[in-house]
């Protein structure tokens, strides 16, 4: 069954405005929702980038909609402080909240002055990432030495039921790759073709779990001022 949920761009409103927004949207009817988590927005003119993880657990203790957020563990992220957050989260607010974790974006990593790797270093240290997250839910101590380090890490406060690891993916080639390890696929709108392929790459390669679609609209009151409002939003 196809679920329709609302994204929260932290990068385009204020984190209060955007509470009262997935509020509205849960009594209008929509049934999910999908927070960003980045540290600056898309350009100067969308003007905002709250803590995503803050506004999580308001946006849950006030709704009762399932939550995700999109992550990139690694680098702005230790992966035992995400495991941590993750955790925290699922435990609350049990069945409603799942992470998709990708490779990230240089406009919010570049923060932590620790430079730019190649795709194929990022991919390699997401799996990292994603293999300390997993021993972390369930319980174990985890010291690691690779592209990340863990040193004796415990999550102490666990859910019954760890959170599920969506892979995130932009290329044929990456929904290919988050088969290996994630619990579903997440994508955003691109043509037809494009996501078919994708979608094939990703259950070809094993994935079984749900693929969810992220979809850009402006709304308005007339063509052309929902035209206007991407124009200035994005450009």
């Amino acid at each position: 069954m196809t679920v329709v949920g609302i994204h929260a761009s932290h990068e385009q409103v204020h984190p209060t405005a955007l509470l009262e927004a997935v509020q509205a949207a849960e009594a209008a009817g929509f049934s999910a929702a999908m927070s960003s988590d980045h540290f600056s927005p898309w350009s100067e003119r969308q003007g905002h980038s709250a803590f995503a993880w803050s506004w999580l657990g308001a946006a849950l203790a006030t709704t009762s909609l399932p939550f995700g957020v999109v992550n990139a563990p690694g680098q702005r992220y230790h992966p035992a402080v995400i495991a941590q957050a993750m955790a925290t989260l699922a435990a609350m607010f049990p069945g409603r909240f799942w992470a998709a974790l990708g490779t990230g974006e240089a406009s919010n990593e570049h923060i932590t002055g620790a430079g730019w790797p190649p795709k194929d270093e990022r991919n390699a240290r997401l799996r990292e990432c994603v293999d300390v997250i997993r021993a972390l839910h369930r319980g174990e101590e985890v010291t690691h030495d690779g592209l990340v380090t863990v040193d004796r890490a415990r999550v102490w406060t666990l859910p019954a039921d760890p959170p599920p690891l969506i892979g995130a993916a932009v290329s044929v080639e990456t929904a290919g790759w988050v088969a290996g390890w994630a619990d579903g696929l997440i994508t955003v709108n691109q043509p037809h073709d494009k996501l078919r392929a994708m979608l094939d790459a990703y259950r070809s390669a094993g994935g079984r779990g749900k693929a969810h679609l992220q979809v850009h609209l402006s709304w308005a009151g007339s063509d052309d001022e929902a035209l206007a409002i991407a124009h200035d939003e994005w450009r």
